[in-house]
């Protein structure tokens, strides 16, 4: 397998992209990864670490994506990007999947014009990790789409059932439709006419609606929603965990005892980290794009990289993308029109 990474793409790239890269490699053996960005910086990063040095290639590209940067512009005028030319790598079957920290809304631009869409599907949809009370869950769409039809939901949750499959080997996970209430008929024109199209989709298991103070607490896989929403919940959930941990260490630094006594929780608050890390689960798959972009978190650190590329190289392994186009081949509502 060969996996394609956006060296340049992340708050903290190069340096944390070509650490991760040397650190995937430690754990895929059989994989060669590709490094795209400014050749002579992407080396000099090199000479810190010890590899195989059969296993890293680099393919120079002059131009970074920026995060603040406009993604139709980007795509316009930005071809030697370091985002652009990894998606290529992609399209034309040098690479099998590839990896980016950078500019999200470029990234999912770049990756249907490059990739296009897997037939029949008619939205993709960016998915995220989010930690549960029984296991950890799917939800989507977090951002793809902001205007959403009952139909476009009705397809993320026939490809989340089946990403989520692939991610934790679970057979018919459970999917629920985010909505305001649990009982039948709530929500507005969308959220009622996709809730019909759900319980009709033989696809998928469906146990009905989801209310968002529930999602971490009820006995589900896959949430389903509008990217606006999911966004919406998405960033609310992070700023409250990001707020909780702020208020124990004052809390906790405040007296001698609690000082003491956060010693004794040390364990505790380490691995609650690490159930709240978004690193662990590496990036997210951009779902229904006919070849796989992975989109890691803008933060990622070399850890984050790392993940990323071995969750690439799973879904290139299982091939994913044929199996999705196969499970879309059968959707009654798919289509290609916008």
């Amino acid at each position: 397998m060969k996996i394609a990474l956006d060296a340049m793409g992340g708050d903290y790239a190069p340096l944390e992209t070509v650490k991760g890269a040397v650190q995937a490699l430690q754990d895929l053996s059989d994989v060669t990864i590709i490094l795209v960005g400014k050749k002579e910086i992407i080396e000099k990063e090199l000479t810190k670490y010890n590899y195989n040095k059969e296993k890293i290639e680099i393919v120079d590209a002059r131009e970074v994506v920026e995060m603040t940067d406009d993604p139709i512009t980007t795509i316009k005028t930005k071809k030697d990007s370091s985002m652009n030319r990894t998606l290529e790598l992609v399209k034309n079957g040098t690479a099998d999947a590839c990896v980016s920290a950078g500019n999200t809304g470029a990234l999912i631009s770049t990756s249907q014009l490059k990739l296009r869409r897997v037939k029949g599907v008619l939205r993709p949809a960016i998915t995220t990790i989010f930690p549960a009370k029984k296991r950890d869950i799917v939800l989507m769409d977090v951002g793809a789409n902001s205007d959403s039809r009952p139909e476009f939901i009705n397809q993320f949750a026939t490809m989340g059932s089946l990403y989520f499959e692939e991610l934790f080997g679970v057979q018919k996970p459970k999917v629920g439709l985010l909505n305001i209430g649990t009982e039948e008929g709530k929500g507005n024109e969308i959220t009622r006419e996709a809730f019909n199209l759900l319980k009709e989709n033989d696809k998928i298991n469906f146990i009905g609606n989801i209310e968002s103070r529930d999602i971490m607490d009820v006995d589900v896989d896959v949430v389903v929603t509008d990217g606006f929403t999911g966004n919406m919940v998405l960033k609310t959930a992070e700023g409250v965990s990001k707020y909780i941990f702020t208020l124990l260490k004052e809390e906790i630094s405040k007296s001698f005892l609690g000082k003491i006594g956060a010693l004794f929780l040390k364990p505790v608050f380490k691995n609650l980290k690490s159930k709240m890390d978004s690193s662990e689960y590496g990036g997210a798959l951009f779902l229904g794009i006919n070849g796989i972009s992975i989109k890691a978190h803008g933060n990622s650190t070399a850890n984050g990289i790392k993940n990323a590329i071995k969750v690439a190289n799973k879904f290139a392994e299982d091939k994913f993308i044929e199996r999705l186009t196969e499970v879309m081949k059968q959707d009654q509502g798919g289509s290609n029109e916008a």
